[in-house]
């Protein structure tokens, strides 16, 4: 069999960052997917009715236009067109009224009555460098380039969101608002360091939206897939790995896959005390995600809610990490905190005319078996009555649903492991650098590894570099 220098196994983001950072340095790169489509956690498929077109997982990309990387690719070029909602999200209230995340921090403060000016003070300093921000946050465990910026940054997210939320603002409101950006990470609100996610999310909000791709998440695949035949890399779909021992020759092997995975290809292979610290890598929260086919928009009681493409539903912060609280100690939670989306508002292409997709999706307890549907419908209804009356169809995806379209979402968990103190800077294991197993030639390059989840491709572009290394290679750099 032809040996390539690299053979990449995952075609989601973060293994199609990797092949392309590869190629860019003239390594012949080989990528295999199980799935018949590439893409991971950014798909796109007909999952209600003909002509809806649903995001499997990922729908709202914030960091994947701040990243570096992908910034430097110019994916437009490869037919990746951006939809920015007026809006980076909308948050409504119990009373009728809704906070927005707008793309500044003063039409922001608008809705945030006495803590207008706080929520400047906060948000600002980071918003003004939000480029420096994400090339020290993104990055693997070193010392910062922009270490005063960081060390901000630090002495505030390195806190829990209730903490900070409860110093900063006096304002349920805006405590709500801030408190449902962190839960996008699926760590307990009271934990550290939660509202390092609330300041990251909301500084991306001001400084680059919360935009999302028009035609579905599976157009940022087909544009990375493009960039990466630009440049002489192969991708072969309908290819399930078992073992490492199924790869064809390379010499560098770079894994998209989380820690339960390369458990699974690697097995015996990996010494003992490896195998161990993966085994104990703590798992997110489940998912269970619900997605509607619509003879009309949502009819939110705040008109507000139609200016953003995601809406939070979560009336306090209370309610929200109560929500949390709950899964973590085993209970499915009866009033979940939902995170919404509605593109169709944006991007009429996903529908037939007139017709309109949302998603939503709840966090239980990792692994459940409970139906979520109703708990979730029960929350859009309570702030937009009327909105089970507009669903034509509906596909609802429990935790194993989403595992069995993507082995990397064990029982749910989107994050690939929970990035609480010890796994937001060593991930999967404690060991530096993180990409590197102890087998010579393997490299981890999925969000199990620094900086995390969500769609940047970060995690695939260090894991290259540190393959490049191995191999005695010079490294691309972005930008």
């Amino acid at each position: 069999m032809t040996e390539h220098d690299a053979v990449v196994v995952g075609a989601g983001p973060n293994g199609l960052a990797a092949a392309i950072a590869l190629a860019q340095a003239g390594r012949s790169v080989l990528v295999l997917e199980a799935n018949d489509s590439p893409g991971g956690g950014a798909r796109s498929a007909e999952l209600t009715l003909p002509g809806f077109v649903h995001d499997l997982c990922s729908g709202v990309h914030p960091l994947a236009v701040a990243s570096p990387f992908f910034r430097s690719l110019n994916l437009e070029q490869h037919g990746l067109e951006w939809v920015q909602p007026p809006a980076a999200m909308a948050h409504p209230f119990d009373d009728g009224a809704a906070a927005l995340l707008e793309r500044s921090t003063a039409a922001a403060g608008a809705h945030l009555g006495a803590d207008a000016g706080a929520y400047r003070r906060l948000m600002d300093p980071f918003v003004a460098r939000w480029q420096n921000l994400y090339e020290d946050a993104l990055a693997p465990p070193r010392l910062p380039r922009h270490p005063f910026l960081m060390a901000r940054f630090g002495l505030l997210g390195l806190r829990s969101t209730t903490r900070l939320t409860r110093r900063w603002f006096r304002e349920e409101r805006t405590r709500a608002l801030f408190a449902g950006i962190a839960a996008h990470a699926t760590l307990p609100l009271d934990e550290a360091p939660s509202a390092a996610f609330g300041l990251i999310l909301g500084v991306a909000g001001h400084a680059v939206g919360w935009p999302i791709p028009r035609g579905g998440a599976g157009r940022i695949t087909d544009a990375l897939v493009g960039c990466l035949q630009s440049l002489g890399g192969e991708v072969r779909t309908g290819s399930p790995m078992n073992s490492l021992d199924d790869l064809p020759p390379a010499r560098a092997v770079l894994l998209d896959v989380t820690a339960p995975e390369l458990l699974r290809l690697a097995g015996d292979r990996l010494p003992p005390g490896y195998r161990s610290q993966l085994q104990r890598v703590r798992p997110g929260l489940g998912t269970f995600k619900v997605d509607w086919a619509l003879d009309g928009p949502i009819p939110w009681r705040a008109a507000e809610c139609a200016r953003a493409s995601t809406v939070h539903l979560g009336s306090t912060l209370d309610e929200i990490a109560s929500s949390h609280a709950a899964s973590w100690a085993g209970r499915d939670p009866e009033q979940p905190f939902v995170i919404l989306s509605q593109p169709t508002l944006f991007d009429p292409s996903r529908a037939p005319a007139g017709k309109h997709v949302a998603w939503a999706y709840c966090h239980p307890p990792h692994g459940s078996t409970t139906d979520m549907t109703h708990r979730i419908e029960a929350q859009i209804e309570r702030f937009a009555p009327g909105f089970r009356d507009r669903i034509l169809a509906r596909n609802s995806a429990f935790p194993v649903d989403l595992e069995r379209s993507n082995r990397n979402l064990a029982g749910g968990d989107i994050d690939a492991g929970v990035s609480d103190l010890r796994q937001l800077f060593f991930r999967p294991v404690l060991r530096l650098p993180p990409y590197a197993t102890p087998l010579p030639g393997v490299f981890i390059c999925s969000a199990a590894t620094p900086p995390g989840p969500a769609v940047h491709g970060m995690c695939g572009y260090h894991a290259a570099q540190a393959a490049l290394h191995s191999l005695g290679v010079g490294s691309p750099h972005y930008g």
